[in-house]
Order: C-alpha cells, then sequence, then structure tokens
C-alpha cells in the first residue's frame, strides 16, 4: 500500500515537472515567435520606404535606370521569401536573410551613386527618406540582435537536459540565428 503511494507521488511529481518544463519552453517559443515578427516588422518598413526613395530619385535626377531597376527586383525578391515563425529553422533563416542582403547591397548601391547628384543630394525628401532608411537599418539591427538572444535562450533550453528529453517528445526543434554575410569578417577597400 505504502509502495503504490510513493509511486504515485514521484509520477504526480515527475509529471508537474514535465509540465513545468514543457510551459517553459512554450514561453520561450512564444518569445523567439515575437521577436522574429520584429524583424519581419523591421525589414517591412524598409521595403514600404525604397518605393518611396525610388520616386524621389527619379522626380529629382536624370538617375540610371539600372541601378533603381535593381533596387526594384531586390525589393520584389525580398518580399516574396516569407518565412513561417513556427519553421525558423537555420536553412529558412539563412534563405530570408539572403535575400534582405541583396535589397541591401542593392541600396548600397543606389545611394553610393546618388553622391554623384548634387541637386538629388539638396533635395529634401531624399534627405528625409535617407535619414529614415538609416533609422530603420538601426531597427533591423537591434531587432535581429534580439531575436538572436531569444533564440540562444530557446535552444539552450531545448538542449539541455533535462529539458532536451521533454523537447524532444512535444517537438521542440531548435531555431536558426541570423548570420553576418559571407565576406563581412573583410573590411572593405576605401579608395579615394
Amino acid at each position: 500500500m505504502k509502495t503504490g503511494i510513493i509511486v504515485i507521488i514521484v509520477v504526480v511529481l515527475l509529471g508537474m515537472f514535465g509540465c513545468g518544463k514543457y510551459n517553459g519552453l512554450v514561453k520561450q517559443d512564444e518569445n523567439v515567435k515575437n521577436k522574429w515578427g520584429v524583424v519581419q516588422s523591421s525589414y517591412q518598413r524598409r521595403a514600404d520606404l525604397i518605393p518611396n526613395l525610388v520616386s524621389t530619385v527619379k522626380g529629382a535626377a536624370n538617375f540610371e535606370t539600372e541601378t533603381l531597376t535593381k533596387v526594384m527586383e531586390a525589393r520584389a525578391s525580398a518580399t516574396q521569401i516569407k518565412v513561417d515563425a513556427s519553421d525558423l529553422s537555420p536553412e529558412k533563416i539563412q534563405q530570408y536573410q539572403a535575400a534582405q542582403g541583396q535589397l541591401s547591397q542593392a541600396l548600397g548601391r543606389l545611394l553610393a551613386v546618388s553622391e554623384n547628384y548634387p541637386e538629388l543630394k539638396a533635395n529634401q525628401n531624399f534627405l528625409n527618406l535617407q535619414a529614415q532608411l538609416e533609422g530603420t537599418e538601426n531597427r533591423i539591427n537591434v531587432a535581429r540582435n534580439d531575436f538572436n538572444d531569444a533564440v540562444n535562450g530557446y535552444n539552450s533550453n531545448v538542449r539541455t537536459f533535462p529539458n532536451n528529453i521533454i523537447a524532444g517528445i512535444t517537438g521542440f526543434k531548435q531555431k536558426g540565428y541570423f548570420e553576418a554575410q559571407a565576406g563581412s569578417d573583410k573590411a572593405p577597400e576605401v579608395k579615394f
């Protein structure tokens, strides 16, 4: 009789322990999804600013159409990549990041070429949009860092014992990080 009661108590305690660990994983998973939403929102803000920037550049200068076309194509490509918050695998994050990286490069070329147009640099709309893009890039960086911090906590919890047992049973898997772009470890060459 006493053995049965002890077994029941142990099973109940293990069940409560497992529920607590499971609930902790759910909370961290939801935090990662929230941070991912902030990342996507920041990138969307940038995508929303681009048409206004392109229109301003077109209106203010006889600008290279090839550069503008590349920016709009990169924007279209970047906005087509959708990653579901419930499937933040390293491969999906890398795919999303690659598309956003192409847009960043195209925008960088646009802003670099715009330096050759004094009338554009004097255009208040262009200067305002440029400042908004700079602020948005800062927001994107903060959002990516916050996302990586949330993923770090979640992945650590999913991989440590005894959480890894609960995570394996209930289907919690590791999530991907935002990583530096290839070649970003080398300083760019500056020529005057």
